[in-house]
């Protein structure tokens, strides 16, 4: 690691709070960063809220968190009468300080988070059976609920939404991408953006999500170019003296006692990491936060099927590396087909891209055609003919059914990937236990992706429903509670987005809605301590 003068840690720093006022200031400039062995002292830098992540999760957290708050809109009536009257009842107060539990009762949705469901219905009123209903909520900006906080991303405001693969469409309508306050298709009017169809490319997206926040006035608490290296716990060992010692430890649950003599004080985050500077140096920081929420998506890590070869280059995990191999020209004229394993709709998006550029495609899955659990099973086919196209193929043109493997397309449903051989050769094994051998040109394995928390503590295996386990968006999500979408099993830690299990834009915005109550809340009531002279908290960091 390439470490820069103190002047520009400092600067870096410095650029972290120069919002936050004067005395947070005056404590900054007291705060060298600190290299990864040296303990920080109690006199550093706390802030309320550290953001993990600033794709569209932490974009809408931080638009709640600045003080944006959602009103009943006085000529709005919702279309679900039970819940309009609960609305009507706390007309005056913004949804962030009302009951969500009681808001969220008896809706139903396509997501498990119920918070998320009541902010997608209010946003998009019966989305789901159609109709285009505008918002039931207008928009205001309450500067005194602005709790400080920073954003961190490893690139520009949008996430991985920038990395996309360009030419495709997005699975949901335009509308739906959109964040609070800024309607995605007056965005693209004001853009004169051609905007063709109810469905966008990616690119779309991401520049609407970097413009929101510039817009939004949201700048200041956003920080590209960060690279997380370690969030952990602090802890203080205290004994009968009165000496303390510092120590890290996520997992730990509980107090300890020891004899009666010594415990352990739970106490806040350290975030540590550092900034790429313009001339690829990496300029070190050391942050402490009360609370930190992940947002970071789960694009980090692509799936891996774990066999034989797998590492070989001539396997592909990315659809950007898959694009950059066309554009090169590197599949021009090869005559072995390209292999695709996967039956999700970035598996499609591969066969028709390769379709596109007249490529042979062998196309590998595990599932039978007639599985219900098939996403195109749940697209209309009038709003999604690409991938209804792709599903006829996987249907009528099995292996089974065209001998000839150098077609267009050939499909192996409920096939199984066993080895990569170095010759550019596959083995396949089928239901039955039959074994094939087939030559491909360039594999492409796109089985989906898992987030990468490798700066938690076990990778955060020990928060998720299942202990000790990797977390992935379906089976092994963060565990959380419904309505503050805190970790359960970790205090001050909160998660929003896939890595609870809401990978549709339209309902990690729930997330960001149950966080900023749950902060504001605690806001309030330590402001209270402190105005009644309690203190508010244990003066540490």
């Amino acid at each position: 690691r390439t470490y820069s003068g103190t002047e520009t840690e400092g600067q870096l720093l410095n650029s972290f709070v120069q919002y936050f006022g004067d005395s947070l200031g005056r404590k900054i400039k007291r705060m060298p960063l600190i290299e990864e062995t040296v303990l920080p002292g109690d006199s550093l830098l706390t802030l309320p809220v550290v953001i993990i992540g600033n794709g569209p999760s932490g974009i809408c957290l931080s638009y709640l968190l600045s003080g944006y708050r959602p009103y009943l809109s006085p000529e709005a009536i919702h279309p679900n009468p039970i819940l309009h009257t609960k609305l009507e009842e706390a007309r005056h107060l913004s949804i962030v300080d009302q009951d969500l539990e009681y808001l969220s009762e008896g809706l139903e949705g396509r997501s498990s988070n119920p918070v998320a469901v009541l902010f997608d219905t209010l946003l998009h009123p019966d989305a789901d059976f159609g109709y285009d209903y505008p918002p039931v909520l207008h928009w205001k900006l309450e500067q005194h609920n602005y709790i400080p906080h920073i954003v961190l991303g490893k690139g520009p405001p949008g996430g991985a939404w920038h990395s996309m693969e360009g030419s495709m469409l997005t699975i949901s309508f335009g509308d739906w991408m959109e964040l609070p306050g800024l309607s995605f298709k007056e965005w693209a009017a004001s853009k004169r953006r051609n905007i063709k169809s109810d469905r966008v490319m990616p690119e779309e997206i991401a520049c609407y999500y970097k413009h929101y926040v510039k817009v939004m006035g949201l700048q200041k608490n956003f920080r590209d170019n960060v690279y997380i290296t370690s969030v952990s716990r602090l802890y203080r060992e205290k004994d009968v003296e009165g000496r303390s010692q510092r120590n890290e430890d996520i997992s730990t649950q509980h107090l300890e006692m020891e004899d009666g003599q010594k415990s352990l004080i739970k106490r806040n985050w350290e975030v540590r990491g550092y900034q790429r500077a313009t001339d690829g140096s990496h300029v070190p920081f050391c942050l402490f936060a009360e609370n930190v929420a992940l947002a970071t998506g789960t694009f980090d890590s692509p799936g891996r099927l774990q066999v034989e070869g797998e590492d070989f280059p001539f396997v592909l995990h990315s659809m950007s590396d898959f694009g950059a191999a066309i554009s090169k020209g590197k599949l021009r004229g090869k005559a072995d087909p390209v292999l695709i394993v996967g039956a999700g709709l970035t598996a499609a998006d591969a066969v028709l891209c390769a379709y596109n550029n007249n490529i042979p495609v062998i196309h590998v899955f595990r599932r039978r055609v007639t599985d219900t659990s098939l996403i195109f099973k749940q697209l209309p086919k009038k709003l999604y003919p690409e991938y209804h196209k792709v599903y006829h193929m996987m249907c009528t043109q099995s292996h089974t059914v065209d001998s000839n493997q150098h077609s267009a397309y050939t499909s192996f449903p409920e096939h199984n990937v066993l080895s990569f051989k170095p010759e550019m050769k596959c083995v396949l094994q089928s239901a039955s236990g039959l074994k094939k051998i087939l030559k491909f040109s360039v594999a492409l394995v796109l089985i989906g992706s898992h987030p990468n928390l490798f700066f938690l503590k076990d990778q955060g295996h020990s928060i998720g429903h299942h202990s000790n386990q990797p977390i992935t968006c379906k089976g092994n999500p963060i565990e959380i509670d419904p309505y503050t979408y805190e970790c359960t099993k970790e205090a001050n830690l909160f998660a929003l987005g896939p890595l609870v299990g809401d990978n549709f834009v339209r309902f990690l915005k729930g997330g960001a809605l149950g966080i900023a109550r749950c902060l504001a809340i605690r806001q309030k009531k330590k402001h209270e301590l402190i105005e009644s002279g309690d203190g508010g908290g244990d003066g540490v960091p």
